[in-house]
């Protein structure tokens, strides 16, 4: 009796909620809980501001063709819309944190989707609240155990395109087409009618099955009771027609774009006036949605950035509204037409030295081989270089090159280890072509020897010459810290075919206390995500960097504004996920074992980083270079990233000179491991003693 009574006062209670939500009897409906086909579906009157405007309860699926976006979900993942082009179907829930009708549903979202889990059918949600934060939705998601991606939509441009009105709503998507074939409810539980214990039809699900069938669906949109999202601006199409090139969109592109798309930039084609940019728009429209441009990859919840180039919310509306309103030109001077469309030759003004790399002769065709050409220091006394700027001779070849020096000078034919520096000095790769290194640090050049390139080219189909050149600018004065680089690498790596979710990560332990400056994740074609993340000495994590949608075509060095300091004994992780599928389109090969490898066609797991030891000055150096390079040993080869090798962790060799007695006086503890200390004190014995490491 107990529980009749229960069943009945929640039916009650969430009638109350669903009444409070929407409102029930708001809208004729046929039994069924579908719009009757005389009904009214332009009903609902939105007002605020000066703008009144109606928009559909239940839009028409009839060729509603669902264009590419890219959105974040509540855990930062990346989803673009277009990647699950394979999938028999696609299915997105209008979700909103606080609605009771969603909290209601979810657990009927979540039996449709695993009944489809081993069929291949995506399932998502989508949160166009402007009331909802990320952080909320992940909150709301822990708490009521969703656990599907729930995009956020912050800028309401996706949501218009689909037409949301509601939550609750669910569309089944085909990717055949890219149609929309169903759009409505669940299944009937919760109608405008009534709300049943047991759903007697189930909507969804048939659509689904149909979608997969290649059948029609008998009513492809229903009437769906869902709590209102405001999307009122979204819709407020004559405000739209009032945003104009001269007032609004130059203005934005002059300040976040031009840099690139202007006479000698790397963009693709210069943003020289309003009638270049009209001819551009609808691309400028699809970039914004997918976010390809602009090309800033960090999580824009995690860390600040000198340099970011990341636009804001209101700018990305306002791009996309101007193009879908018209592209109206506006009265009054063209911005762009009056800017200087020539890059400057150095972004950072005259350096005080240039350094050119020797000519290459890059073919039209081919893959060629890693290139480590070197050039004589030409200065005779040491300086400290305190930024730097890489200049290829022709940027559409030039990949990627890391380039330092060298007090050794490289006898003929030997210059086939380029990455080997004495002094790393930075990496260049397009768009990042610049770095001033962090206030009153610098990089020790000492006088002669030579400059260090390794230079990664790609055939652009027509043959060039490349003589890349590098600009350094010096220190008045010796600076107080030094800047120090290092890596987070695995060349072991080994990335399982046909795997769209491989994950590979690598530490580096901090020894002393420690300031970071700059991270650079890198990969190759089938990276797909990275970041990095701190292990603090009292086991508490922290991301620091987060890239959820890596391109390799446009790597950044994500330079701090502030720098994070760091104890000594925290690890610096770096984790990247590489897709090896047939749904990353850059995949050279997804059936195939991808190790670590120079070239594209294989892949690295590489995380750089600059930092300074805290307590080190140009006079008192504290900088161990035999525990540095352990460190990066250990971090890739410590699988369990204790600190000790355990038997299993062991290189072979290591192992049989363990076993036979060799290397166990160097386990002091007697733990059958060798820690990082332990092996470190064998290898200074050995330096000491004349023994080789």
């Amino acid at each position: 009796m107990k529980n009749n009574v229960w069943q009945i006062g929640a039916v009650f209670g969430l009638a109350l909620a669903l009444s409070a939500c929407g409102g029930s009897g708001d809208q004729a409906t046929d039994r069924d809980g579908a719009l009757p086909e005389t009904a009214d579906v332009s009903h609902q009157s939105h007002s605020g501001g000066d703008h009144a405007f109606a928009v559909k309860s239940v839009p028409s699926v009839e060729d509603t063709y669902t264009e590419n976006f890219a959105l974040l979900d509540h855990e930062g993942k990346s989803h673009e819309l277009y990647y699950y082009y394979d999938a028999p179907a696609i299915v997105v829930m209008v979700q909103g944190n606080g609605c009771p009708i969603v909290r209601n549903l979810v657990s009927d979202y979540k039996k449709v989707r695993d009944e489809f889990a081993d069929q291949g059918v995506e399932f998502f949600m989508l949160n166009a609240n402007l009331q909802d934060s990320r952080s909320e939705i992940a909150e709301e998601a822990a708490e009521y155990d969703i656990d599907i991606p729930i995009l956020k939509d912050e800028t309401q441009l996706i949501a218009a395109s689909l037409e949301v009105t509601r939550t609750a709503e669910v569309m089944v998507i085909d990717p055949l087409t890219w149609e929309i074939k169903y759009r409505g409810p669940i299944n009937d539980r919760i109608s405008y009618e009534r709300q049943r214990n047991e759903a007697q039809e189930h909507y969804l699900k048939d659509a689904i099955s149909a979608v997969m069938a290649g059948e029609a669906i008998e009513r492809p949109a229903r009437a769906t009771k869902g709590c209102i999202v405001n999307m009122q601006e979204a819709y407020d199409t004559a405000a739209h027609t009032e945003i104009n090139y001269v007032e609004d969109v130059a203005p934005i592109l002059a300040e976040n774009c031009v840099t690139c798309h202007q006479d000698g930039g790397i963009g693709p084609w210069a943003m020289t006036d309003f009638e270049t940019v009209k001819g551009f728009a609808p691309m400028i429209r699809e970039v914004v949605r997918t976010r390809r441009m602009p090309p800033w990859s960090a999580d824009p919840e995690i860390g600040t950035f000198h340099t970011a180039r990341e636009i804001t919310t209101e700018q990305r509306q306002t791009l996309v509204r101007w193009v879908e309103a018209g592209t109206a030109r506006g009265e009054g001077p063209d911005l762009l037409a009056e800017l200087d469309s020539s890059a400057p030759e150095w972004p950072l003004g005259e350096p005080d030295l240039i350094v050119t790399a020797p000519a290459y002769e890059v073919p039209a065709t081919g893959i060629i081989d890693y290139q480590f050409p070197t050039a004589p220091n030409p200065i005779n006394e040491d300086k400290w270089v305190k930024a730097i700027t890489v200049l290829p001779g022709d940027s559409t070849v030039v990949h990627h090159a890391l380039v330092g020096s060298s007090q050794e000078i490289t006898a003929p034919g030997e210059g086939d280890d380029g990455d080997v520096f004495d002094n790393y000095l930075v990496g260049f790769v397009p768009g990042s072509e610049s770095y001033v290194y962090p206030e009153n640090t610098g990089v020790l050049v000492k006088a002669g020897g030579e400059y260090r390139f390794q230079m990664h080219y790609t055939t652009s189909g027509k043959a060039t010459t490349d003589e890349t050149r590098i600009g350094l600018y010096f220190h008045d004065e010796p600076p107080e810290h030094i800047l120090r680089q290092q890596v987070s690498l695995n060349p072991q790596i080994a990335i399982a075919p046909n795997t769209p979710d491989h994950a590979e990560s690598a530490y580096f332990e901090f020894d002393a206390p420690a300031k970071i400056h700059l991270l650079f994740p890198h990969a190759h074609y089938r990276g797909k995500s990275s970041k990095f993340y701190l292990i603090h000495p009292d086991g508490r994590e922290e991301v620091v960097l987060s890239v959820p949608k890596y391109d390799f075509n446009w790597q950044h060095n994500y330079a701090l504004e502030e720098p994070i300091y760091v104890e000594a004994g925290t690890k610096l992780v770096h984790e990247t996920i590489f897709d090896n599928s047939s749904r990353n389109f850059a995949n050279p090969d997804p059936d195939r074992v991808v190790p670590w490898g120079l070239q594209s066609y294989d892949e690295m797991l590489y995380g750089s980083f600059f930092f300074e030891w805290a307590e080190e000055t140009a006079d008192n150096i504290v900088h161990d270079e035999l525990l540095f390079e352990l460190r990066q040993w250990y971090g890739f080869a410590d699988k369990d990233m204790d600190g000790a090798f355990s038997l299993e962790e062991m290189p072979s060799s290591m192992r049989d000179s363990f076993e036979n007695g060799q290397l166990k006086p160097a386990d002091v503890n007697g733990n059958g491991k060798l820690e990082l200390i332990e092996f470190y004190n064998l290898q200074k014995f050995q330096q000491r003693f004349g023994g080789s490491r």
